[in-house]
């Protein structure tokens, strides 16, 4: 019929291969908890917090020193430190190198002296990108080591900590790190030295079982997620269910397991304000 040549189609098919991509990838991201869409370089000036509700999404080691840090005061320590292939795992060399090109890390620590509000540090910052953050015999020796370098030096240790756990493709070398990392913090306490830990998310397992939770104080950022085992694992042990927000900052907070939850674009003041109340013997700033 005449009417059918004017009448539009409801449909349009358009190829893939037709279609132009005029947004650049990674120009927008999603906030997962208000599904605000938040623009990457704003999303940067604000430390990758949500300007809307204030989700913290993850940040690399690297961008969380030159966040905390005084502006080129860092050293790093213990660079070229690469994992073995202890238990002979055939895809864990493959999943190290795809670690180490992603992140551009040796692995999933980065350890270094550094200077915070014109006072000297030791600092070591975690990155979950690296094989989830997993503590393997690398991250429990740059650990130690950093330590170490804190007693030789006499200054205060910082650690954030955001992991998985232990790292399951070195077995019980990997295990280890928690007693090692642990005697090493004892001799920093016998030293008489300040032990600044800080929790991200997440910080789990063997890690928060070990050198995260030996903070002489800890910190925490907002919402992160902090434990030992998952939640569905401890209620099927215990066969109950477990508390709204369990394992998260706020509860352990509230609950006296840490001692603060600060934002990420307070972290670096409230980091300063403490070293200087433990150096100088108090400040009004605090």
């Amino acid at each position: 019929m005449l009417k059918d040549l004017f009448r539009k189609p409801k449909y349009v098919t358009v190829h893939a291969d037709t279609v132009r991509k005029d947004i650049p990838e990674g120009l927008w991201q999603k906030c997962p908890t208000c599904n605000e869409i938040l623009y990457s370089k704003e999303l940067e000036k604000t430390m990758k917090t949500c300007g809307k509700c204030g989700y913290h999404f993850r940040m690399g080691a690297r961008e969380r020193i030159n966040a905390t840090i005084d502006e080129g005061s860092f050293s790093e320590l213990d660079a070229d430190l690469v994992s073995a292939n202890p238990l002979g795992f055939a895809d864990y060399p493959v999943k190290i190198a795809k670690s180490q090109e992603a992140t551009k890390l040796k692995d999933a620590i980065v350890t270094g002296e550094a200077v915070i509000d014109g006072k000297p540090v030791v600092i070591g910052v975690m990155d979950a990108g690296f094989v989830m953050g997993s503590m393997g015999s690398v991250v429990g020796e740059k650990v130690t080591r950093a330590v170490e370098k804190a007693i030789a030096k006499g200054v205060p240790l910082i650690i954030f900590s955001a992991s998985g756990g232990a790292r399951m493709q070195e077995g019980i070398i990997s295990l280890m790190q928690m007693a090692k990392t642990c005697g090493a913090l004892a001799k920093l306490n016998e030293a008489r030295l300040l032990y600044i830990s800080v929790l991200t998310d997440p910080t789990t397992g063997g890690v928060t079982a070990s050198f995260a939770t030996m903070g002489d104080i800890i910190v925490a950022e907002p919402g992160a997620l902090i434990g030992f085992t998952g939640q569905r694992v401890i209620e099927q042990t215990i066969r109950q269910k477990l508390p709204e927000g369990f394992q998260t900052s706020e509860f352990l907070l509230d609950h006296g397991f840490i001692d603060m939850v600060v934002p990420r674009m307070q972290m670096k003041n409230t980091l300063a304000a403490l070293l200087d109340l433990h150096t100088n013997g108090g400040t009004d700033n605090v």
